[in-house]
């Protein structure tokens, strides 16, 4: 049932990208990165942070931890570089989760975060975080878009799925 579950998270979080960078693409580069009361400052820099976030947390599930550049970087200049790089990571995304198996959600991982302290914590913890993460910051972002003339799109995971 948990992989089912996590599988479910994994195409809503597919699917709520997809709607979002919808209705970003809608929006100027100067919109897109302008100083907002938010915590990384700009939609652009949320949408580079869930990037990041993510790209982290794989490297870990696969065993292949990465070196972060810092929870705010830019890892793409443009907005279509960033949507490209989106798509495929969703799409890796997608295959790890559709690939999970009961003996790595009863494992353990031990990784360094980004202060250089060292945790061990349960997979399935690491995971039900993993996409938290994601909906928490999609959530800034969606508060950011009402500052917007673009309406934000509905982002109700039983909406999208169903959709």
């Amino acid at each position: 049932m948990l992989i089912q579950h996590f599988q479910m998270l994994s195409r809503y979080n597919y699917l709520a990208n997809c709607r979002l960078y919808d209705v970003c693409s809608l929006l100027s580069d100067v919109e897109l990165k302008q100083t907002r009361p938010a915590f990384f400052k700009s939609i652009y820099v949320t949408l580079n942070h869930i990037m990041i976030g993510d790209r982290i947390w794989m490297g870990r599930f696969t065993g292949k931890e990465m070196s972060s550049q810092g929870l705010d970087a830019i890892l793409y200049d443009k907005f279509e570089e960033l949507r490209a790089a989106r798509v495929l990571e969703d799409e890796r995304i997608t295959t790890f989760i559709d690939n999970l198996d009961d003996d790595f959600l009863k494992g353990i991982i031990t990784y360094k975060n980004n202060q250089g302290k060292i945790y061990s914590d349960p997979v399935n913890l690491l995971l039900a975080h993993f996409f938290n993460h994601q909906t928490h910051h999609r959530g800034q972002i969606h508060d950011m878009l009402t500052e917007t003339e673009i309406t934000p799109p509905s982002l109700d995971m039983h909406r999208v799925i169903s959709s």
